[in-house]
């Protein structure tokens, strides 16, 4: 092979021949950064390598899973050993007893968990069962959260307050939405009045806990404490999405981290993906006993899946839970993401470049804004313009974040403190030859 010949380009071209886009994720296709998208190749720690044999320091991990980093010993060996067994049953195994335990021993809002494939199944199924465990088909959403592509979820907010979704998906019917309400995150006063106007009528409120679609914006200690305060007054279940954040933030979750401020609190359902599957795929949602057995086959809420408790995905997960809940790791892992998120502040305030970032655990974000933003219409005032060129800046230095704006970003405990060096020095040189706007 040549060296000018780029096999990024080469098989992206090939891929929109037969896949819409040339990618299987719509984020993958580089449409809002522009330019080609890097196929991968292999990954090992916190690199990756592209078709042209190029390496880049990682900071997607997968969207999430991969914090541990790629190809970690202990996961490697406990995926190869399930594999050599089978790949799939289509019936119970001793492993998916054993992941359950361990999930519910470190988040100890759910006593019972049911495993599926991906977090959009475990979003849709999450809000089937608070429908038919309270006889309700209402629900809350906020903007800027994203629960999976189910039908009923893939809406924005209406006109008014409280108003009815309308689709932002061709293909979703509008009275497939009619009741889903969608509220602007962090607004309190939104909140109040949604309940005060259909609150007997609220099967449930899901909500992201820190919104890792619109970059990385934590809920407020405040409006989490009224969210759990008006679902419980008015009977609606509090369904937390921890499918990007659960394993993620912390051992026990989102929700640990506010139970630290608010006393008693805890989600009726909580969802989880990404991490607990360690890189396979697989997600769950779980709550109390008396609300997870209105599911079948011990109740009438319908839920099935072929490759539920797949034997290998079970493997990968549990494997990667007791890895992360050993001493220390998350003492460790956040400071190295405090690390980046400083260091990248620096640079850009050094070059007069408005910059905020935020972070927790493994998972940060940042904003070309001079503070952090609490909803989505302030996350869409970001510098466009100025992330699409630290994007491209950095992926020429081999150093890979997401190729979106509105994006959250991981870091893994196999990132090491030189690669963090080596991405601000980067960030720095992208920054002072990019001169802020206006």
């Amino acid at each position: 092979m040549t060296p000018n010949i780029d096999r990024n380009q080469q098989l992206f071209d090939r891929a929109r021949q037969v896949i819409p886009g040339g990618v299987n994720s719509p984020v993958r296709a580089f449409r809002a950064v522009g330019g080609t998208p890097r196929f991968v190749q292999r990954a090992q720690g916190a690199y990756f390598w592209d078709a042209n044999g190029q390496r880049y320091i990682d900071y997607i991990g997968s969207w999430g899973p991969m914090i541990l980093g790629h190809g970690h010993p202990a996961v490697v060996e406990a995926v190869q050993k399930a594999a050599l067994d089978g790949f799939s049953f289509g019936a119970p195994t001793e492993r998916e007893v054993e992941l359950a335990e361990e999930i519910l021993r470190l988040v100890p809002s759910m006593e019972m968990v049911r495993l599926v494939s991906s977090g959009t199944e475990a979003a849709m199924s999450a809000i089937r069962l608070a429908r038919g465990a309270t006889g309700r088909n209402k629900l809350i959403k906020f903007e800027g959260c994203y629960h999976g592509h189910a039908d009923a979820l893939l809406v924005k907010a209406g006109s008014g307050l409280a108003t009815f979704g309308n689709p932002t998906s061709a293909g979703v019917p509008p009275e497939v939405v009619q009741h889903t309400i969608v509220l602007e995150y962090n607004n309190i006063e939104q909140l109040e009045e949604a309940f005060a106007l259909h609150g007997r009528d609220l099967a449930c409120l899901i909500i992201e806990p820190i919104a890792g679609n619109m970059n990385f914006v934590r809920a407020g200690i405040a409006f989490m404490q009224r969210c759990r305060e008006l679902c419980t007054e008015y009977g609606a279940l509090l369904v937390f999405d921890e499918v990007m954040t659960g394993f993620r933030v912390a051992l026990g979750g989102a929700q640990s981290v506010y139970a630290q401020s608010i006393p008693g609190f805890a989600p009726d359902i909580s969802v989880l993906g990404k991490v607990i599957g360690g890189g396979m795929p697989l997600a769950a949602f779980g709550g109390p006993r008396a609300i997870m057995e209105q599911l079948a086959p011990l109740g009438p809420v319908y839920q099935a899946g072929t490759l539920s408790g797949n034997p290998v995905a079970t493997a990968c997960g549990l494997a990667t839970l007791r890895e992360i809940g050993k001493p220390g790791f998350f003492d460790a892992l956040s400071a190295s993401t405090l690390s980046l998120v400083q260091g990248l502040q620096s640079a850009a305030r050094a070059a007069g470049v408005p910059f905020c970032g935020d972070c927790q655990g493994g998972m940060f974000g940042f904003f070309l804004l001079d503070a952090l933003p609490q909803t989505y219409g302030q996350v869409m005032k970001t510098d466009g313009p100025m992330f699409n060129r630290l994007f491209h800046g950095l992926l020429d230095r081999g150093i890979y974040i997401a190729p979106a704006l509105y994006e959250a970003g991981f870091v893994s405990s196999a990132h090491s403190q030189q690669d963090i060096a080596q991405t601000v020095a980067a960030a720095h040189e992208i920054f002072q030859t990019s001169p802020p706007r206006g």
